[in-house]
């Protein structure tokens, strides 16, 4: 039977551990000073070593021969998913007074402790407080934050890292030669992008990705992109590009291509996360996306979720006058009003007939009318909108956070977006506020900022 490569390839001394060297260093330092702790705590996401790392510290302390196919009597191996119960510490807590049969020390491994219950816990803890001579414990955990700050207090813990994309693929490489598998190194380094910081993983896919490969071309990341369904590079960037040119028909044609492709929409902004956060510092106005596309994955609708993001564009800020603090009341009205138009200049006038500075050609009444006879739904919420329009941003006043809501969700802005495109406005930069508009008078507007807001009501003589 084929040995997995994980499995096949798994380091036996500390020495050997990829990535780990904090850690490393300092348990190879403790063990050759003859300092050994009864409890240690090894913490860290799955499949960078804390299990590889838990045995050989098992049989270094004894100073044994690593050897992962033999067992020895003296070190004790125990699941915490499957022997979670207080009964089964109860039984650990019996056996561990005995010594050990042959070793110096009687090591227990116990893995994924988190998964013990709070009984079992409790059982455990006057044996880590205080434990035999003889009695060494290593714990390993995916899931700190569910053990008992009482168990974590009595081990020295360490915390493992997500493995780099530099040193999986160097790690990849180095198995790939020892394996004669030919693979190109485009391919390595989205193996290890996808393995997602996990050694294991990582391997895991080499050796699926060596069974699917043909002897002439290898693995390539074409059969990588096809074999994980992942968007080809090209079409990430494509869409990128979009986004920065304010091509929503294009996007949408991109993202058409991608689910007939079959590609899940949740890799595919995977894809673009990670495209992004690799080039943020040469393109930093792509951080606003960087921050929407985070929420992609929590919709109900994540293909249409993912629509809205890249068809939305990167908002407006909200101006000074919206977003300046309210003055605090300590001199009279008259005085305060004077500081006020001194320090907050009044707000431009809102126009309800904007001549735009480039090619849109934007008109409110005919968006209003657009909307009524297409989406009413829309309309009922729009036709009580204020707008300022700053072309090619359209800042819409909604006056309450309820019709905000109506507008931002990703219905109503699909449907608004596309309203937009129909009266030759597509290039237009959507952003709600749940506020009425400012007070066009410098005066009220001085008045609504000690008041901490309000709204302009014009009142018929």
């Amino acid at each position: 039977m084929t040995r997995a490569l994980y499995r096949k390839y798994r380091s036996k001394s500390l020495s050997e551990i990829v990535g780990q060297t904090h850690v490393t260093d300092v348990l190879a330092r403790s063990l050759a000073q003859g300092r050994v702790a009864h409890a240690y705590l090894l913490t860290g996401p799955r499949g960078v070593g804390k299990t590889s790392i838990a045995r050989i510290l098992a049989y270094e302390i004894n100073k044994l021969p690593y050897d992962e196919a033999a067992t020895h009597l003296d070190i004790i191996e125990i699941d915490a998913a499957s022997n979670n119960g207080v009964e089964d510490v109860r039984d650990l807590r019996e056996k561990v007074q005995i010594a050990p049969v042959s070793a110096d020390k009687k090591v227990y491994i116990i893995d994924e402790v988190h998964m013990l219950s709070k009984a079992a816990f409790n059982a455990l803890l006057k044996t880590l407080e205080e434990p035999p001579e003889h009695a060494v414990f290593i714990l390993a955990t995916t899931d700190v934050d569910k053990l008992p700050p009482t168990i974590i207090s009595r081990t020295q813990r360490f915390s493992f890292r997500t493995i780099s994309p530099e040193d999986a693929a160097r790690h990849l490489r180095h198995i790939a030669t020892e394996e004669k598998i030919e693979v190109t190194d485009d391919a390595l380094e989205l193996i290890a992008q996808r393995g997602d910081g996990s050694f294991r993983d990582s391997i895991s896919l080499l050796d699926q990705l060596r069974s699917l490969s043909d002897d002439k071309q290898g693995i390539t990341p074409a059969l990588v992109e096809q074999s994980l369904g992942l968007a080809p590079l090209a079409q990430v960037e494509k869409l990128l590009k979009a986004y920065s040119n304010k091509d929503l028909k294009m996007i949408v044609e991109l993202l058409d291509e991608s689910d007939r492709s079959g590609i899940q929409p949740s890799i595919l902004t995977s894809q673009l996360i990670q495209k992004i956060r690799m080039s943020i510092a040469e393109k930093p106005q792509l951080l606003p996306l960087l921050d929407q596309l985070l929420d992609v994955a929590k919709s109900s609708q994540p293909n249409v979720k993912l629509l809205t993001v890249l068809g939305s564009y990167t908002p407006k800020p909200k101006t000074a006058a919206l977003t300046a603090a309210p003055l605090e009341i300590s001199a009279p009205v008259a005085k305060l009003t004077k500081q006020a138009v001194k320090t907050h200049p009044a707000t431009p006038v809102l126009n309800n007939k904007p001549e735009l500075e480039n090619a849109l050609d934007f008109d409110w009444n005919t968006l209003i009318e657009y909307t009524r006879q297409n989406f009413v739904a829309v309309y009922s919420v729009l036709s009580k909108c204020s707008y300022e329009l700053d072309s090619p941003n359209l800042t819409l006043y909604t006056a309450n956070t309820f019709y905000k809501k109506k507008l931002d969700d990703t219905r109503h802005r699909i449907n608004l977006l596309k309203a937009l495109e129909e009266i030759g406005a597509g290039g237009i930069i959507i952003t709600t506020i749940g506020t009425p508009p400012p007070p066009k008078d410098s005066t009220a507007a001085a008045v609504a900022a000690i008041m901490g807001g309000g709204e302009e009501v014009v009142v018929d003589a």
